[in-house]
């Protein structure tokens, strides 16, 4: 069971292994995890309470269904981004972070380099 005051620690790893990702600071305090500039994850600020926000085209309005998910705010719920916070049902979303993240990585890398990177196995 991931604690959540690691899990945006551990989703920054995890989603710095994707092909031309860096970390990005748009705020102050933020670390935020951009492709070739393109932010496709928002992640809490250390010290914050966690919260993801991820470009989902495919499975948003899935994500959007569970209790502890919004649109992202600034217009960007409307273009797809969900965010969410920790479930507070005791149960381990880890495994479905990191398919978003995946999903999200897709959606603003480029075609040819998205289509370079087997899918990995949650």
């Amino acid at each position: 069971m991931t604690d959540p005051s690691s899990a945006a620690e551990a989703l920054r790893a995890f989603g710095l292994q994707y092909p031309e990702t860096q970390l990005k600071s748009p705020w102050p305090g933020h670390l935020d995890l951009a492709v070739r500039d393109k932010t496709f994850a928002y992640l809490s600020p250390e010290g914050q309470p966690f919260s993801l926000g991820c470009k989902l085209p495919f499975s948003a309005e899935a994500a959007l269904a569970l209790p502890f998910t919004e649109p992202t705010g600034y217009g960007l719920g409307k273009s797809g981004w969900v965010t969410a916070r920790w479930p507070d049902d005791g149960s381990d979303p880890m495994p479905m972070f990191r398919a978003w993240i995946d999903e999200s990585w897709r959606a603003q890398a480029p075609k040819r380099l998205a289509k370079s990177f087997p899918p990995p196995s949650f």
